[in-house]
């Protein structure tokens, strides 16, 4: 029987980073679904990053998207950042903004946004510097490959961050159970994942594009969590969703896991630039 779950080629012909951006990521005065979630997962991530509870050498972001509010508090507690993405046309996005680019999206009322929750609003434009300074790779990934990152070769992360990725790219558990897995290889022992997934979701919309979604509860991810040889640390569901016009979700998992610590290695440091 013939899937009917969007591909991967759906997603490099079909996919609008800009429409996508501005239907989620337009942070504004309005007190819109989309906004309260933006401001909610803003505020789990500072906890987690800014405070110091996770840090590091190198953090690999895995389906980054168009997006960069995911790493603004990672730049305070990891040297280096890589960014990656499937499409072409998402990582031509952030390197625009990488690059300060004529026409790049505006992120700095999300920038502003987390510099007040971390004490100093007016530090924005440093902030902005700082990411950009961090983040030294911008690499093409795939996550049901053995290996996602292909032929290219990094030292194992201290952390990976992946947010709104594994549930658009596997379209059944068992992809998905084996896409946590070839993640696992990334990782270095002891060090951290920090995922962000919609719940109970079969679709999103951008502009009149639809996408699939793989309908996720949270049992399920923790689960194929433990499965693909993770420890959940922390599981915490948000109770929001966007708005229906735009998908289906029953809520947010935010998900601290890490890979337990059997063997010590000497991880290398990653200096290329993209």
């Amino acid at each position: 029987m013939e899937s009917n779950f969007s591909t991967k080629d759906a997603y490099l012909n079909h996919f609008s980073p800009r429409t996508y951006l501005q239907t989620y990521y337009t942070f504004g005065p309005s007190a819109s679904k989309e906004n309260q979630i933006l401001m909610h997962v803003l505020r789990k991530l500072s906890e987690t990053f800014s405070l110091g509870r996770v840090k590091g050498d190198l953090l690999i972001d895995i389906g980054t998207g168009p997006t960069i509010h995911q790493l603004l508090s990672v730049c305070e507690s990891f040297k280096e950042i890589v960014a990656t993405d499937y499409t072409d046309q998402n990582r031509k996005e952030v390197i625009q903004w990488l690059k300060k680019e004529p026409g790049a999206f505006d992120w700095s009322p999300v920038v502003k946004y987390v510099c007040e929750l971390e004490g100093d609003r007016e530090k924005w434009p440093e902030k902005e510097e700082k990411l950009r300074e961090r983040v030294k790779q911008v690499l093409k990934c795939d996550v049901t490959q053995s290996q996602p990152l292909g032929p290219v070769s990094l030292p194992q992360a201290d952390c990976l961050l992946t947010t709104y990725c594994l549930e658009a790219a596997c379209e059944d558990l068992s992809t998905y159970q084996q896409a946590l897995k070839n993640l696992n290889s990334l990782l270095k022992p002891g060090g951290f994942l920090v995922l962000l997934s919609v719940l109970k979701s079969k679709f999103y919309m951008i502009g009149d594009e639809r996408f699939s979604c793989l309908s996720l509860t949270q049992e399920e991810i923790e689960a194929a969590l433990k499965k693909a040889g993770f420890v959940s640390e922390q599981s915490e569901i948000i109770p929001l969703h966007y708005s229906k016009a735009y998908t289906d979700n029953e809520g947010i998992l935010y998900l601290v896991g890490r890979k337990p610590n059997t063997s010590m290695g000497i991880q290398g440091q990653s200096h290329s630039s993209f």
